[in-house]
């Protein structure tokens, strides 16, 4: 049981040389600067103290309410590099965290959300569980499916031997299609709300 939680262990040169260790990695970078960019941008405007809250509720968001692991990742592939913790496992610590986070922001300080726009669409989310809470779900199940893609780039050395992906891309795709409806409606309420127009959906 316990050995389906963890890896093999992954060499820092099978890093650069198997081509899905590769894709991982440059995933890892191309993240990890977008967050640091983001924490930089933020804290120039409201400090370093309010801009790492800031930072982490929009990393919250998009590890929340987007069907991709990218802002889990952030965590998953250090955590699973230096315990060989499956990045499956740890993606359950990253959404108990990011859900903790939101409790308290939202329940004692609730004013952080109005501070970018971003964030004001994400309390707009919170607010209403029914129906917008749905796209937590969908957001949730697409990103396990798609940490178990990372998973199975780390443990295969070619592209072409990723039999998982085969076997879930379509059933992944047409996750990522609900999501995209699904946010354009709260997307299309959230717009009316900020020009004062109550249209219930």
């Amino acid at each position: 049981m316990l050995e389906k939680l963890f890896a093999g262990k992954t060499l820092h040169k099978d890093l650069v040389k198997h081509e899905t260790k590769r894709h991982v990695l440059l995933k890892f970078f191309l993240v990890a600067a977008i967050f640091f960019g983001y924490f930089f941008f933020i804290s120039q405007k409201y400090g370093a103290g309010d801009g790492i809250f800031v930072t982490f509720l929009a990393w919250s968001f998009f590890v929340m309410c987007t069907p991709i692991a990218d802002a889990g990742f952030l965590l998953d592939f250090p955590i699973r590099l230096i315990t060989r913790l499956k990045m499956m496992v740890s993606e359950i610590v990253v959404w108990v965290f990011a859900i903790s986070l939101n409790l308290y922001t939202f329940f004692i300080h609730p004013q952080i959300y109005g501070k970018t726009k971003i964030l004001n669409l994400f309390k707009h989310i919170l607010e209403s569980p029914v129906p917008f809470w749905s796209i937590i779900f969908i957001s949730m199940l697409g990103t396990f499916v798609s940490i178990q893609f990372g998973d199975e780039l780390m443990d295969k050395v070619r592209h072409r031997d990723r039999e998982l992906h085969k076997k879930l891309r379509y059933h992944y795709r047409l996750i990522i299609m609900v999501f995209v409806f699904g946010m354009v409606l709260i997307l299309y309420d959230f717009l009316l709300k900020e020009l004062g127009v109550d249209v219930p959906l």
